[in-house]
């Protein structure tokens, strides 16, 4: 019995402008076998064109780079329809940010801090690259409530009329930071079932993954922070 193929390794972008962060992100990939960087850029204009011209996974975008900063790069890269498959992970100094929001509004896919541990950078690599979010629920949690307060007037969109009674009400624990386990528990339902309902509805809402989900559900005024505490 032959043994199977492994799958092709993530390939990641890196984007940042210090050459000292990229070497350092680098060194800790290299060093395995399910990853490899396809390419560095140092601006954003340069990390938008080099994920055309590569089509890497995962991009490991910085927010403050030169002639064109990440927060915009990352909105041309994801509204690019030859990119759809492309996820962006945000890379911050804080883990709470003015910028970070702005990012997962433009259709980043998480954020990490430059200062996050080696496992914590690979893992997040590796869960952005077979599309789920990359931010933990308890941070999901901290980040929107932090920021939905600005949102002063909802846009109730007309996508959410798509939605079943069960659906809206998944959606609205997506939207509170409940994993799938977690749903499946509060809904008495199998795992597999949540897993099922939150992918339909990410299908039927045009979301790429969980975390626009999720800013979708509080900018609809669908929940407010702290209702379920």
């Amino acid at each position: 019995m032959t043994n199977p193929t492994p799958p092709p390794p993530i390939r990641v972008l890196l984007a940042d402008d210090q050459k000292l962060v990229r070497a350092g992100f680098r060194s800790i990939i290299d060093d395995e076998d399910d990853i490899k960087v396809v390419g560095e850029a140092a601006t954003g204009t340069e990390a938008v064109r080099m994920a055309r011209e590569l089509l890497p996974d995962v991009v490991l975008m910085d927010i403050r780079m030169p002639e064109e900063d990440g927060l915009a790069a990352t909105g041309r890269i994801v509204s690019d329809e030859r990119l759809s498959q492309v996820r962006v992970v945000i890379l911050t100094t804080f883990d709470v940010d003015d910028y970070v929001y702005g990012a997962l509004r433009a259709g980043a896919s998480g954020f990490l801090v430059k200062d996050t541990e080696p496992m914590e950078l690979l893992h997040g690599i590796r869960v952005c690259a077979r599309g789920d979010a990359l931010i933990a629920p308890a941070v999901t949690r901290r980040l929107i409530a932090e920021f939905a307060g600005r949102v002063v007037q909802p846009e109730v969109s007309p996508r959410l009329n798509a939605l079943t009674e069960r659906e809206f009400e998944v959606t609205r624990l997506v939207g509170a930071g409940l994993t799938n386990d977690e749903i499946a528990e509060r809904l008495v339902l199998s795992p597999y079932t949540a897993k099922t309902h939150v992918s339909r509805i990410m299908s039927k809402l045009d979301v790429r993954d969980r975390t626009q989900l999720v800013i979708l559900a509080y900018e609809s005024g669908m929940i407010k922070p702290g209702w379920m505490e």
